[in-house]
């Protein structure tokens, strides 16, 4: 937008027309965001602001943003920073973009560790760290313990453990060499469980933007499930992340691999996607 005299109402709404005619199908959501982050402001106070003339460099900023959105990087990587939770997250492409339906993994973990005063939890594959913080921010307790085989997602959750304020252990660590320590009392993980196949059906903003071996499944649950009933305590529990199509086969791997009290749980859309098991003594 070159109108020197441009409100921030109509910069976003010639944003939302320029992200509509590229095909986004949020065009209108991007746009709001897009402004509202550049002019410093909540998506809700963006409201307040409808009428305030944005200077040049504002302009060009959301010039530049909107490009990056047209070209089908996701918004979260393009503001940096996302909400998960109770905790705004620095987000960028050296791990996944922390998305609601993972909130259905801590609730999950924090209802299998009520009671316990401290207890040990290990974030297998922790990415930004969202799952870990996550936990250890709600129950303060607990001692928790982030793994993860790319040093630059370590970097991106030491990152966010500095900036909320929430001290985790953090580790470099391949799950195919096997995992630390012992006698855990929760495993959690959101493991790469998209097949290969299964990638021409992703989205541009998932495919070509997130790094894929965090995305794609080259065995790793299967492999993670067996390492995890060798460093549970007894009675510790297992919870992974999965998708409607492959939850109930993953249920029953748990079931064949020493887990009783196995149980799918569904996320805010309704579908199936939290796994969880007590590991049998």
């Amino acid at each position: 937008m070159n109108d020197l005299s441009a409100t921030a109402g109509e910069t976003e709404r010639e944003t939302a027309r320029r992200l509509e005619a590229k095909g986004l199908p949020t065009a209108a959501v991007d746009a709001k965001l897009i402004v509202a982050h550049v002019l410093g402001v909540s998506p809700s106070g963006l409201a307040l602001e409808r009428r305030r003339v944005l200077t040049t460099a504002e302009q060009e900023r959301v010039s530049v943003l909107a490009a990056r959105r047209a070209a089908r990087e996701p918004l979260q990587y393009i503001v940096g920073e996302w909400g998960f939770r109770r905790l705004t997250l620095t987000v960028d492409d050296r791990a996944l973009i922390p998305r609601p339906e993972t909130e259905t993994v801590v609730e999950r973990c924090l209802a299998l560790l009520e009671g316990r005063d401290a207890p040990r939890v290990l974030d297998v594959g922790t990415g930004s760290g969202a799952i870990a913080l996550a936990i250890a921010d709600e129950h303060p307790g607990a001692r928790v313990t982030g793994i993860d085989v790319s040093a630059e997602a370590l970097s991106l959750a030491r990152e966010n453990s500095a900036r909320t304020g929430v001290a985790i252990e953090l580790l470099e660590i391949d799950l195919l060499s096997g995992l630390p320590g012992a006698d855990w009392d929760l495993v959690v993980s959101n493991p790469p469980y998209v097949r290969p196949d299964e990638a021409t059906g992703l989205a541009p903003e998932v495919v070509d933007w997130e790094p894929h071996v965090a995305l794609f499944d080259a065995g790793h649950t299967e492999t993670l499930v067996r390492a995890a009933a060798a460093v549970l305590a007894t009675g510790g529990a297992l919870v992974l992340e999965s998708y409607d199509e492959r939850a109930r086969a993953v249920a029953d791997l748990l079931s064949r691999s020493g887990f009783s009290d196995v149980a799918v749980t569904r996320d805010l859309a309704g579908r199936d996607r939290v796994v969880e098991g007590r590991l049998r003594g």
